[in-house]
């Protein structure tokens, strides 16, 4: 499972003109599922994602979690974080896990993130989707839950 996590003040989705998911400061977790990736897989991101020190403490330091500071989740799936650009010009998607798997893994990372306690917003799985992001510092992660990177 990859994720691309962002600190944002505000974040939201839009489908067709309709604004399915949005929240105030917190985290954009663009999530990808990959082959093989396990009910574990979601698990470990969960935990690392609502965990991670990177919101500012009164020192200015980036020293809180999102659960320090009740921050909000927009969870967005994104089966093109397993894109291969290595060959060629056009990205292979093959090592993304199929889309009935992918959904069913999305869905359960969720769950793990509300049983923090933190509200989560999400969009829309397999549907073109418009991700408005107002990223704080910028402060951008990539995450792996095979820890390749």
């Amino acid at each position: 499972m990859r994720a691309v996590v962002q600190r944002v003040t505000h974040g939201k989705v839009t489908v067709n003109s309709e604004v399915v998911g949005a929240i105030g400061q917190g985290l954009v977790v663009l999530l990808g599922v990959g082959n093989g990736d396990t009910l574990e897989d979601a698990r470990y991101m969960a935990d690392k994602i609502v965990n991670l020190r990177i919101f500012e403490d009164a020192d200015g330091k980036m020293n809180l979690s999102l659960l320090d500071i009740v921050g909000e989740v927009l969870a967005v799936s994104q089966f093109t974080l397993y894109g291969d650009c290595r060959k060629g010009r056009r990205p292979g998607f093959a090592e993304a896990a199929p889309p009935a798997e992918a959904e069913k893994l999305y869905l359960k990372f969720i769950d793990f993130v509300q049983g923090y306690g933190v509200k989560v917003e999400q969009g829309r799985f397999r549907t073109h989707m418009v991700v408005d992001i107002q990223n704080d510092g910028p402060v951008t992660l990539l995450l792996d839950s095979k820890k390749n990177f």
